[in-house]
Formats: C-alpha cells, sequence, structure tokens
C-alpha cells in the first residue's frame, strides 16, 4: 500500500463534493492527475472505494474505512505541523471551521479576521453547512469546530454558547398581514416569500419547516444575501424570514414590518461545537477560545 497524504486529501474532498471532478479541483489538481491517483489507490490493494454513479461518486464500505482513517491520519500531521512550527518558519496550520448561514455572515467576519491578523502562520477553511450536516462532520472527524443552533442533537458533542440568534419574519407595511399583531409561521404560508438561495443552510430550514407541517413555502424569488432580501421585501416583493441581527445591522432600510415568531425552532441560540476539545490541535484551540464570549 503507497499512499501519501496527498492521495488522502483528494479522497477526502471527492468525498465531500460527491464527484471527482471538484474534488481534482479542491486538491488543485487536474482531472487526468486525480483520476491516476484513485486508481492507483485501488489497485495497490485490489479495493474498488469509489461507486461511480450518472450523479457522482459514493464510497463503498471499504471507501468508507479509508475516509475514516484518512481524517484521523490527516488530523495527526497537521498537529505534527503545529507541534513543529515553531521550528520551520512558514509552515502554516489550518482549522477547520463549518458554520450555519447567521453565523458566517452576521457574527463571523470581524472575530476571524481578528483571529488572522493575531495568527499569521494560520489559515481557516470555513464553509457554510445546514446544522444537522455540521454535527455529522464533526462525529465523522471531518472538522475541527462548528456553529449550529441548538434545534440539532448535540448531546455527544462538546458545546460552549455562541450567541442569541432569533428568526423574525418581515413584511412589507402595507401587506395584508401587516395589521395583525402576532402570526404564527403556518398564518404565512398562503403568501409569497423572497427566500435565501437554494444551498443557503437557513433557506434549507426554514424551508424543511414548511414541510413539517404538510406544506410548502411559496418561493417568488431568491436573493444573495440578507441584505438583498430585506430590500426586496422593502420594495413589496413578498415576505421573508430573516436573523433579527441583519435587520438591527441595517438600520437605513425603511418600510419593513418586523413581527416575532412563536416557533421554537424560530427562537434559537447558536453554539459552538467540537467532537473532543483535548484532541483538538493547538491551533484549533486557540479559535475556540477567540470565538467563546466572555474570553478576554
Amino acid at each position: 500500500m503507497h499512499f501519501d497524504l496527498t492521495d488522502l486529501r483528494l479522497y477526502l474532498n471527492i468525498l465531500d463534493t460527491g464527484n471527482i471532478t471538484a474534488g481534482a479541483a479542491r486538491s488543485h489538481l487536474s482531472l487526468a492527475a486525480a483520476s491516476a491517483r484513485i486508481r492507483a489507490m485501488e489497485s495497490s490493494l485490489g479495493i474498488d472505494f469509489l461507486e461511480r454513479g450518472r450523479r457522482g461518486v459514493t464510497p463503498t464500505p471499504a471507501g468508507n474505512a479509508l475516509a475514516k482513517h484518512a481524517r484521523a491520519l490527516l488530523q495527526q500531521a497537521e498537529r505534527l505541523q503545529q507541534d513543529l512550527a515553531e521550528y520551520a518558519k512558514g509552515v502554516k496550520g489550518q482549522v477547520r471551521l463549518l458554520c450555519n448561514t447567521t453565523a458566517i455572515t452576521e457574527y463571523l467576519p470581524e472575530l476571524l479576521a481578528d483571529f488572522l491578523r493575531e495568527h499569521p502562520n494560520l489559515d481557516i477553511d470555513l464553509q457554510e453547512l445546514p446544522s444537522a450536516r455540521i454535527t455529522h462532520a464533526l462525529r465523522q472527524g471531518a472538522a475541527d469546530l462548528g456553529i449550529v443552533s441548538d434545534a440539532v442533537d448535540t448531546d455527544d458533542l462538546h458545546t460552549r454558547p455562541f450567541r442569541d440568534d432569533p428568526l423574525v419574519l418581515i413584511l412589507p407595511p402595507d401587506h395584508p398581514l401587516a395589521d395583525q399583531p402576532s402570526l404564527t409561521f403556518a398564518d404565512t404560508l398562503n403568501h409569497d416569500y423572497v427566500a435565501l438561495g437554494t444551498s443557503s443552510a437557513l433557506a434549507i430550514h426554514v424551508e424543511e419547516q414548511a414541510l413539517h407541517i404538510g406544506q410548502r413555502m411559496p418561493i417568488r424569488i431568491r436573493a444573495d444575501g440578507f441584505d438583498g432580501v430585506i430590500r426586496m421585501v422593502a420594495r413589496g416583493a413578498g415576505l421573508a424570514i430573516v436573523p433579527r441581527v441583519a435587520i438591527e445591522r441595517w438600520p437605513q432600510v425603511q418600510g419593513v414590518t418586523t413581527r416575532a415568531l412563536p416557533e421554537d425552532w424560530a427562537n434559537r441560540t447558536l453554539k459552538i461545537c467540537a467532537r473532543d476539545v483535548d484532541s483538538l490541535p493547538g491551533y484549533a484551540r486557540a479559535l475556540l477560545e477567540a470565538l467563546t464570549p466572555g474570553t478576554p
């Protein structure tokens, strides 16, 4: 068996993206080079690690076993790199941080910029995912840290509070529902919505809530980011559900009526999660401390 760290990173990137082309691009390899590496890995043991299909690739049982060990080996390699960094000028560590939509757009830009300025030898691999996928990735060892809503199960993870993050309904002032002092989510589902893009973790979360009560959100248009959503609502395009912090950050937006939502899923808090703090590399623990409220 002759696998190197590039092979293992490539294989995990292919699993994370779901196809060889995207995995090759993330690994900064050509498609031909990536395909040759995967074939060589499989040939060295006479085992298929990937099942190829028209919609991409999925791991075989052997591929799942390889992924588990590859993640552990790469984490150990990163820890080794961090431990030796003080002896090797220019060597960098990397923290993989997965977050939901609100955390990544509203709370983290300044926090992460400050952290990177203070830690010039560290990089952050920051990705947006729905909370349920984040906790799954943490349990599989595919990420160092995650920020999720309290709607998902985190009982087997180490957690710390991050921010209160209630969602609110916003309406144009002349909307038929604007005169009602209180509204439930179900009350709104016969009216047009402005929503975030289909890849947004928050959009996925909100649309799933409609499905849970047997309805679909009537989405008239999707916008890229909270700013676009709020501005479209202000001009009468429909309703929207956004984090309260997004409205508070844009006080200059006129013509928007805000209503609190009574559902538990809308009155949420965000938590920072890790699978095992003691096993985190030192630089990942440093980021955890930097993101923990109240930490100097």
